[in-house]
């Protein structure tokens, strides 16, 4: 620091000696370009004395500290790259700045020294003079210390940059390198003694060491003390204006002349507002109408025009009457008694007849004030306040008469009500029934592997039928005309004769059977084999075999007697529903697509419709159209069986979520009426040929019977009544009654179930 302060000094000595020689060298006073020439030797002068003696101790100046120019590395070639062009500054570094710097001072300590007629030209030694300039040299304002120029702007600007700003003459400031780690700044906390008052300077990069006097400002100002040590906030008061008048004003100014006039600007100002308002330019504050703030009384005139608005008006509610109980002298039987009062008493207040006790009292002038007045006109208030702003027509309903008038059971007869006969014989479930036409004979298949052949009036079993199989659906043909049976089992359907019938009506069933075959009969019905039985087989009545290519769960008649369809439940295939002609022996597979698990179908009974139903819906197909009519919606979540109405108007469907599901085609998509009767799955519906009667089994071991009336009238609705519930089969393996159908001629249902049995009941 010395030998920079000395170096200032020499330079401004010698600046001081070549411009006191020049006004006598010339005599003449110099021109502009002179002493543009003069600067620039100077210039050249000064840098080459600072050059010699900036690389002595360049590291320990002060100024190279404060610039924050030390070499940053790999940063030098950016810095060459940005000053390339320029050749007075080529090859700049931190000796030539701090070289610039110190010439400042050098002219400003030669301005001083010419001001005072003070030439020393000493080189070694320094006078007196020169360490008083030495402490203006080291005492510098604030606007010298900023050396970075960048201004108020954010130093988080320059996060991702080598440098933090610029100096005086435009260059970078490069940051300092700070590699330390934290075992570096942990030992210089140890080492370094000026370490808990060092803190870095966001500006110029660097680090400052705090003084003591900084260190104890900061000190004071935490403690919420005043910065100056010396101030004093607790001296007294200098009181100007006292109760003592005083001779002398404060201030002996005389006062102004304007003080006296009025000011022509005001005057000037009212004038041009005045001729506004006159002239309609500027329109006085309207008064704000307070009614809309302003609260009226609801029932204060009855005819009054804001009630007029309300199209529902009503009268405000009227105080009723006092009654007897309410008099000073009631009569005795008003007035309680003891037990009376006591349950007064013991009633909440909302639960009383009277807000109060009847009391006698022997004239008028020994009543009491009345204790409820408050309370009385505070009950006055809530009446206004809650009356209903809108008539609402209430209308007084008697529960029971929301509920159906529906027909007594009594009048709805015949329907089956009791327990009749059990045919008992087969060994395992008996899945599915079926009565022939004439209702003579009970066809059933069971899980054992047979089929029984049942008189229905003596429940005698005439004929069994081994079939090698569990059997999963029977089907006895509508038509009177023939006598024939169609068993599913596996994935064969057979085709039985019982010879339960006249002569005349076996021959009709054989030449059914015994038609000629066509030559293409198998074209187009993909696996299905048609086959002949012999031997054995034959002997049993069993006469043709329909070989499928999976498992037939149900097979179905069509009216004539001539067509069967069975299904096949496969999601992934579409050969589900086959249907089979038995003259030709031919079968054709009605759809190209199954939308859909197809569960069971059903023919129409009168027109060419066929139903098939699928676990959500039932569609209906025009057979002759060939296409797609109508989509009921079951909303159930399983289909599990199905039956048309003789009459082809009316479906119904069981699921397996125990609901019964009524459709009318001619009304809508969706159920008539849904029935939850049954506590389990529903297994089986049926609809009765000639009475008004359905069915429903379900596995809670119970049989249904509903009236059902269809009308002829479209505008009537189908009258629907649980009339029976039927029980009698055990509930085997959690499975209840298995199929449910109806005798064809008189109002008798046949049950079959999980417990191996068969029940009739009329």
């Amino acid at each position: 620091m010395e030998e920079s302060s000395s170096s200032s000094t020499r330079s401004a000595a010698q600046t001081h000696k070549i411009k006191e020689k020049e006004p006598q060298k010339g005599g003449k006073k110099r021109t502009k370009a002179e002493e543009e020439e003069e600067e620039e030797l100077f210039n050249f002068k000064s840098k080459s004395t600072e050059e010699e003696e900036e690389d002595e101790d360049l590291s320990d100046s002060e100024d190279s500290i404060f610039s924050g120019l030390e070499d940053s590395g790999s940063d030098e070639d950016d810095d060459d790259e940005e000053l390339s062009d320029d050749g007075d500054e080529e090859g700049l570094d931190d000796g030539e700045l701090k070289l610039e710097q110190t010439q400042q001072i050098g002219i400003e300590t030669k301005k001083e020294t010419e001001e005072t007629g003070e030439t020393e030209e000493t080189e070694g030694g320094r006078t007196e003079k020169a360490k008083q300039e030495d402490e203006y040299v080291h005492d510098s304002s604030d606007e010298e210390d900023i050396r970075n120029t960048v201004g108020n702007v954010p130093m988080e600007w320059y996060r991702d940059f080598p440098h933090i700003g610029y100096n005086l003459d435009g260059k970078k400031i490069y940051k300092p390198i700070r590699n330390k780690d934290e075992l570096d700044d942990f030992l210089d906390k140890m080492d370094n003694p000026d370490y808990w008052r060092t803190v870095p300077d966001k500006q110029t990069g660097s680090d400052v060491v705090l003084s003591d006097e900084q260190v104890q400002l900061v000190n004071r100002l935490q403690r919420g003390q005043f910065g100056d040590a010396n101030f004093n906030e607790y001296e007294p008061q200098v009181e100007f204006f006292s109760r003592d008048v005083m001779l002398h004003p404060v201030t002996n100014r005389p006062a102004d002349k304007r003080s006296f006039i009025p000011s022509l600007i005001e005057k000037e100002k009212v004038s041009k507002l005045v001729h506004a308002i006159k002239m309609g330019w500027i329109k006085p504050r309207r008064v704000e109408d307070d009614s809309r703030g302003r609260y009226y009384d609801l029932w204060a005139n009855e005819d009054s025009s804001i009630l007029a608005r309300h199209k529902m008006h009503l009268p405000a509610p009227k105080i009723p009457l006092p009654g007897h109980q309410e008099s000073y002298n009631p009569p005795p039987e008003y007035l309680f008694t003891d037990e009376e009062r006591a349950l007064w008493e013991q009633q909440d207040p909302c639960d009383r007849k009277l807000p109060f006790v009847p009391r006698k009292f022997s004239s008028l002038r020994q009543v009491p004030a009345f204790s409820r007045f408050i309370h009385e006109r505070f009950e006055r208030c809530l009446d206004l306040y809650l009356c209903p702003r809108q008539r609402k027509m209430r209308v007084n309903v008697n529960p029971e008469d929301l509920i159906p008038k529906l027909p007594k059971p009594k009048d709805l007869q015949p329907f089956p009500t009791t327990q009749s006969l059990v045919y008992r014989g087969h060994s395992g479930l008996v899945r599915s029934i079926s009565v022939s036409p004439s209702g003579q004979w009970l066809a059933s298949g069971s899980d054992d592997g047979s089929v029984r052949f049942w008189e229905v009036c003596s429940s005698r079993c005439l004929k069994t039928v081994q079939v090698g199989g569990a059997v999963k659906s029977v089907a006895w043909n509508p038509n009177p005309s023939v006598c024939l049976l169609a068993v599913a089992l596996d994935s064969v359907v057979l085709i039985l004769s019982p010879s339960l019938a006249d002569r005349q009506v076996v021959l009709s069933s054989e030449r059914l059977l015994s038609a000629p075959q066509e030559a293409d009969a198998n074209e187009g019905a993909g696996p299905v084999t048609w086959s002949e039985t012999e031997g054995e087989e034959l002997n049993h009545g069993i006469r043709l075999k329909i070989q499928h290519p999976k498992a037939v769960q149900q097979v179905s008649w069509h009216a004539k007697g001539d067509y069967v369809a069975s299904v096949m439940p496969d999601h992934s295939s579409n050969l589900q529903v086959l249907i089979h002609q038995l003259s030709r022996r031919r079968s054709q597979n009605p759809f190209r697509k199954n939308k859909g698990l197809v569960q069971c179908v059903s023919f129409h009974p009168v027109r060419p419709y066929f139903f098939v139903g699928t676990q959500r819906s039932v569609r209906i197909y025009n057979l002759v159209k060939q296409e797609m009519t109508k989509k009921l919606q079951a909303n159930s979540k399983w289909i599990s069986s199905m039956a048309v109405h003789p009459g082809g108007d009316h479906v119904i469907c069981g699921s397996y979520d125990c609901r019964l599901s009524w459709f009318d085609l001619d009304l809508s998509t969706k159920p008539y009426k849904m029935l939850r009767h049954h506590k389990k799955a529903v297994r089986g519906v049926a609809y009765h040929r000639l009475y008004p009667l359905f069915a429903s089994a379900s596995d809670d071991g119970t049989v249904i019977v509903c009236h059902g009336t269809v009308y002829n009238d479209l505008l009537q609705n189908p009258l629907i009544v649980p009339v029976k519930v039927l029980r009698g089969h055990e509930i085997t393996h959690d499975l209840g009654v298995l199929d449910v159908t109806f005798h064809p001629t008189q109002p008798w249902v046949f049950s079959s179930g999980a417990d191996a049995t068969i029940r009739l009941f009329t």
